[in-house]
């Protein structure tokens, strides 16, 4: 069954994750992506560990579905070979600092003679305009400028580096896809491409919506616990058991909150779901009490006859056999080139006619280079030329 997407072709010269798990999306969902790396300067994701079978397996998932290609872009051949590409593709993404692109002959502004309807998508830290348009940087550093960390840490202790990259993928990956989709219909309408300057210091700042009020109309810097979900005055926040281990309460409403005292053992709590500041910290600590009596499986037994809004918190290999989960098919098997499987993680978006699919695992270097050249007419003999040169792999 075809993806949503088939049809859309998509040139891909990101690296590492925030352009490749957009081109993962859109591959799971139809679309044909070739990626493209420098042959001297591999995408350094292929060398990320656990190995499967001599390839890194985290290459194997963020670049599946997916073709390759080696150009080196610095030979002017490299570059005539992308604008040829471009001719017959709709869409192409790119990861590099600002107008290195340009220099290597292949900017937006020199493609889009090539195929005006080309979708040219840029991704930085910082976006192509501004003071810090030029400044390195990594998702701590995209959040930091964003001051998501300043209210998100415990008071007296010092924010902490999350396990899930939030600036690449939520504000880089995810909202490259939506503008990238934007920009598909827009053409499909119209028949004109545009220039895509996605900026993921601005995509964090984007997701502060909802608490960026507290200062530009209450006129006040959020702290550490400041922020209602973030530890702020109320008890949504996690809890100890007697073994170590941590439940989530997000008993929010009232009829959630009621069922919370009552698995607690706590009625008498009830009339304390709405409390002030002070009298929110002694609510806390009792809840704490409470939750270290009894083991996180004890706790996960009597919640699981209860509507409270109280969850265990999981390790990975608990999410990854959870009932939920696999009821919802999210770890797939992916069949390798050699027949084995490798368990990956699915596509989250479940759609009745055209549902994700997961074709291959990530490519070997170069491994489409032939096939990518000679759909845009170079023959065999062009194809060793150029390779016996160093401009292609």
């Amino acid at each position: 069954m075809a993806g949503p997407l088939k049809g859309m072709k998509i040139l891909d010269f990101s690296a590492l994750l925030p352009g490749p798990y957009g081109t993962m999306i859109l591959g799971d969902l139809g679309a044909e992506v070739l990626k493209v790396e420098a042959p001297s300067r591999p995408d350094l994701m292929r060398f990320a560990p656990p190995y499967d079978g001599g390839d890194s397996s985290m290459h194997h998932v963020i670049n599946r579905n997916k073709k390759s290609i080696g150009i080196n872009l610095k030979f002017p051949e490299g570059a005539e070979l992308v604008k040829k590409l471009v001719r017959v593709y709709d869409v192409m993404i790119e990861q590099f600092r600002p107008g290195v692109m340009e220099k290597l002959g292949v900017g937006y502004e020199t493609l889009k003679k090539e195929n005006p309807r080309l979708i040219y998508c840029s991704i930085t830290g910082y976006g192509q305009t501004g003071p810090y348009r030029d400044r390195a940087g990594h998702d701590i550093n995209y959040l930091s400028t964003a001051s998501i960390p300043s209210c998100s840490h415990r008071k007296g202790e010092r924010p902490f580096p999350q396990v899930v990259q939030i600036a690449d993928v939520g504000a880089g990956s995810y909202q490259a896809v939506v503008a990238i989709l934007a920009a598909f219909i827009h053409r499909e309408k119209t028949g004109e491409g545009q220039y895509i300057d996605v900026s993921m210091t601005d995509g964090a700042v984007s997701w502060l919506t909802h608490h960026a009020p507290l200062f530009l109309v209450g006129g006040e810097n959020p702290g550490a616990e400041d922020v209602f979900l973030a530890g702020g005055v109320h008890f949504y926040d996690y809890y100890e058991t007697k073994d170590g281990r941590f439940m989530s309460v997000g008993s929010i409403e009232p009829q959630f909150y009621a069922d919370l005292c009552k698995g607690l053992g706590r009625e008498d709590l009830k009339t304390r779901q709405n409390v002030d500041a002070e009298e929110t910290v002694e609510l806390k600590a009792e809840l704490r009490k409470v939750f270290a009596t009894k083991t996180q499986k004890e706790w996960i037994d009597i919640f699981a006859k209860l509507d409270a809004c109280v969850e265990p918190v999981l390790n990975m290999g608990e999410m990854c056999e959870h009932p939920h989960t696999r009821a919802r098919k999210m770890v797939v098997e992916v069949k390798k080139p050699d027949g084995s499987p490798q368990k990956q993680i699915a596509s989250p978006f479940k759609l009745s006619a055209t549902p994700p699919e997961i074709r291959s695992v990530g490519p070997k270097m170069g491994e489409h280079t032939d096939e990518a050249m000679k759909a845009v007419g170079y023959s065999e003999k062009e194809i060793l030329a150029l390779r016996e040169k160093g401009v292609v792999a």
